[in-house]
C-alpha cells in the first residue's frame, strides 16, 4: 500500500512536469492526486473477464425487433 501524495510532493511534480504551482494549489493538487489514485486502483481491482475492448463495440448496430 502506498501512502498519500502530500502537498509538497505534488509541487515538486508539478515542477517536474514544467508546471509550477502557486503555494495555494498544493493541497488540492494533492487531493486530486489522491482521488485518481484511488479510482485507478479499484479499476485495477476489477475482473472484465471475457468482456471485449470497447472498440469491438458498434453503436446503433443491433438487430431490433420492433414488434411487441
Amino acid at each position: 500500500m502506498t501512502s498519500d501524495f502530500t502537498p509538497q510532493e505534488a509541487a515538486r511534480g508539478a515542477l517536474r512536469a514544467g508546471l509550477p504551482l502557486e503555494g495555494d494549489r498544493h493541497e488540492g493538487v494533492a487531493a486530486t492526486a489522491n482521488h485518481i489514485h484511488s479510482v485507478i486502483t479499484t479499476l485495477r481491482e476489477l475482473d472484465f473477464g471475457d468482456t471485449p475492448p470497447a472498440a469491438s463495440y458498434r453503436a446503433g448496430r443491433e438487430d431490433v425487433d420492433a414488434t411487441l
